[in-house]
């Protein structure tokens, strides 16, 4: 008999969701409403009261993060290569330039060491990306902006539930930017959210989110900044509302689902096979997925293919961004950051959702193992 399908990821969305979908479809107002200000007042108790505001898509919620801290043309934003080629593509959106420091080879995240070497008199903000979940050192990174009095914006697009020091992200910090994609810990189906820090830069997040516009009484527009369209429906809200309420239950699953992973996997894995584990880090990461880095002697696409014949999904997290076209034509060259380049050369995502059970963990590391003998 042959085992279904394992994806890498999978939304948990229950009937309660579904019929408070229908609802909203039923009720005749489906784009930005009621719903989306419940939602954002949920968000915003959840962290400690600062001002939220949704949006269609966890990117645009940092190019709007970017324009609020008044980034442009001349400026520079230090990120990393290894993320989701949004995280840099928004720094070009407006108009910024972006430069990359190299990463940890132990959290993949940006080393913060190199991080602070690339700061030059033209940077004006940093952006760190919270890979898998995994924040960075929060208190050396906030250290790093005080004293070089930059802007921080935080791409915690798979950091919802994570925290440091006990506190959840996005409950302290300057802009935290969230995504709510289907494969993430909750979602909206898409969309976003931007947690800022005073009611100003909540408005003026809200004039970028529709068009610029500003409106007062009943036949009062204006505008006065360069907006989009932006805003989250409705629909979507009707799901996050659903979804958040089970954050902690799914992070908690997670946190499990890791737990059997290592586990399974076993003390000798990474010293017999050559592959690397992400970091035990059951105290921050919310798990958001679990990464494997390939030894170098396996090709990644002959990897996935042979998980694939065992009925296995894998993700393929990420590719290093400067070695995209996009960016070579921007002067980025093969050798600028070897250890993101490595990495992004041989890293793959497993299996990692709320539905999952140990028994589809053992599936999918004793396929790992195959493959890799």
């Amino acid at each position: 008999m042959t085992s279904a399908f394992l994806p890498f990821s999978k939304p948990t969305i229950d009937e309660a969701t579904i019929s408070a979908v229908a609802e909203v479809l039923r009720s005749g107002w489906i784009t930005s409403g009621p719903k989306v200000q419940a939602f954002e007042a949920m968000l915003s108790e959840y962290f400690g009261g600062r001002p939220v505001r949704t949006f269609n898509s966890g990117t645009c919620t940092m190019e709007i993060a970017l324009r609020v801290a008044g980034i442009g043309p001349g400026d520079e934003v230090i990120t990393t290569p290894i993320s989701w080629v949004a995280t840099a593509n928004v720094i070009i959106e407006v108009g910024a330039t972006p430069v990359f420091a190299d990463i940890d080879p132990v959290t993949r995240n940006i080393d913060l060491d190199r991080l602070e070497a690339a700061i030059t008199p033209r940077t004006k903000a940093l952006l760190p990306v919270y890979l898998s979940g995994l924040p960075v050192d929060m208190d050396r990174l906030y250290a790093i902006a005080a004293k070089h009095n930059l802007r921080v914006i935080e791409d915690a697009a798979q950091a919802i539930g994570s925290s440091w020091n006990g506190k959840p992200i996005g409950s302290f910090g300057d802009l935290v930017s969230f995504s709510f994609q289907a494969n993430k810990n909750i979602t909206t189906a898409e969309g976003g959210c931007l947690v800022l820090n005073n009611a100003d830069e909540a408005r003026l997040a809200e004039k970028y989110r529709l068009q610029g516009v500003t409106r007062s009484g009943f036949d009062g527009l204006d505008v006065d900044v360069l907006g989009g369209k932006f805003n989250m429906t409705d629909i979507s809200a009707a799901i996050g509302l659903n979804q958040f309420p089970l954050l902690e239950a799914f992070t908690a699953k997670r946190r499990a689902l890791a737990k059997r992973y290592f586990a399974a996997f076993g003390l000798a894995f990474e010293a017999t096979t050559g592959a690397q584990l992400p970091p035990a880090n059951f105290e921050n990461s919310n798990w958001h997925m679990f990464q494997l880095v390939l030894p170098n002697h396996i090709s990644r696409a002959d990897f996935m293919a042979a998980m694939k014949d065992h009925q296995i999904g894998i993700g393929y997290h990420y590719p290093a961004i400067h070695l995209l076209t996009l960016y070579r034509e921007r002067g980025f060259r093969e050798g600028m950051f070897p250890i993101a380049e490595a990495v992004g050369r041989r890293i793959v995502s497993l299996p990692m959702f709320a539905a999952m059970d140990e028994t589809d963990v053992d599936r999918a590391v004793s396929a790992v193992k195959l493959v890799l003998q």
